[in-house]
């Protein structure tokens, strides 16, 4: 294009030939100037600068580097960090005085950043803690009570709220009051309906567990799930993540039920709570189909509070500095090398033992057993 130009050719000539604009034939003609084509810098540049106005001189950084080495050798606080530095330079009064952030970033340019940067790990596992809802082959159904809430007009509400793991089946139930034996009517209706999942996860509350201030105390929710041959799970008290898909449902529920409308009744409350489960239902149909299955409610079933508890009771627990934990009333020990950790304790009924498998996120697939103990559920009777 230059050369062209330069052997007689028009500018208007050469554009159209190249099918460029004339503007750009005059650009790369100054840029050519009189010089010859071999010598010319032909690639494209930014415009503006080459460097930017403020970029921080080589002396600067230099300098900062020499303030970390002298102040990190004799400083009598012993720091040499950004803000150290910033108020060293201020004492000897340089000037221009850089900024907190660019000395930041000047210490990091030299790589001379002692602190570590958090490592992000991949998270375990939906069920980690349970092996065979890890893996996929059962189903989890996790419940909790909303309380707290109260219509305009008096009328107390508490909610029963209940979700699976895998499929994320929904349920829901407004009542008045939530006690031990609506919320066995509420799951009993509710697994009739759609079969038993392997697992069901509940948190400490009385209702679920049974009475705090007598040890050896199963509940009737207890008793129910372990003559339908479903392993109770309860979460670890102050802990987060185990009972992330029930709290997660929980405001789901609060946000698109109970915020979203004014309720004139309890029936109203309940009206609406059964058009969003229902749409909640539709909606991860597609999900509740690729869930694990679920066993079906034996016909000829029937409760009977009376009869000697059976089968298994997981409780998910903290251990304490001696490496020991409570449940059920009781201390177990678990293991001296073993404080403050997450255990899952497998409290077997038929064999009248209690396992202890060791729990971590880090590495979920880790769960040796840390003890095993002697214990027998006292027989007596089931006091309503």
């Amino acid at each position: 294009m230059v050369r062209a130009v330069r052997a007689g050719g028009s500018i208007h000539e050469v554009a159209r030939q190249f099918h460029l604009a004339r503007s750009t034939v005059r650009f790369w003609l100054r840029r050519a100037g009189d010089r010859r084509l071999d010598r010319v810098d032909w690639s494209d540049r930014l415009s503006g600068r080459r460097e930017p106005v403020n970029k921080t001189s080589r002396d600067l950084e230099d300098l900062v580097v020499t303030a970390r080495r002298d102040l990190k050798e004799t400083s009598a606080l012993g720091e040499y960090g950004a803000a150290t530095i910033r108020w060293e330079f201020q004492r000897r009064r340089i000037r221009p005085l850089p900024s907190l952030r660019t000395i930041g970033r000047i210490l990091e340019r030299r790589g001379l950043l002692d602190g570590r940067r958090r490592v992000r790990r991949p998270p375990p596992p939906r069920g980690w803690y349970l092996p065979k809802v890890a893996a996929a082959r059962v189903e989890l159904d996790s419940f909790d009570i909303v309380e707290g809430l109260v219509i305009r007009g008096g009328d107390s509400v508490e909610v029963l709220n209940g979700i699976s793991l895998h499929g994320g089946l929904p349920a829901s139930w407004p009542k008045a009051k939530i006690t031990a034996k609506t919320a066995v009517d509420a799951l009993v209706a509710h697994w009739r309906r759609y079969g038993l999942p392997g697992y069901v996860q509940f948190d400490n509350d009385t209702v679920f567990q049974g009475a705090h201030q007598h040890p050896d105390s199963l509940g009737r929710v207890i008793r129910l799930c372990l003559s339908l041959n479903l392993i109770p799970v309860f979460a670890p008290p102050r802990e987060t993540g185990f009972q992330a898909a029930i709290e997660n449902f929980n405001g789901r529920w609060q946000a698109k039920v109970w915020s979203r409308f004014t309720h004139a009744s309890r029936r109203a409350l309940q009206s609406r709570s059964a058009k969003f489960i229902t749409a909640s239902r539709r909606r991860a149909a597609v999900r509740i189909e690729a869930a694990p299955p679920r066993r079906t409610f034996p016909k000829d079933w029937k409760l009977n509070l009376q009869a000697l508890p059976e089968g298994c009771v997981i409780f998910l627990r903290r251990t304490d500095p001696k490496g020991q934990v409570s449940l059920l009333g009781h201390v177990f020990p678990v293991d001296t090398n073993w404080p403050h950790r997450l255990v899952r304790a497998e409290v077997d009924l038929t064999r009248k033992r209690i396992r202890f498998y060791a729990l971590r996120r880090r590495d979920p697939a880790y769960q040796p057993v840390l003890n095993e103990v002697h214990y027998e559920f006292p027989k007596r009777p089931f006091h309503k």
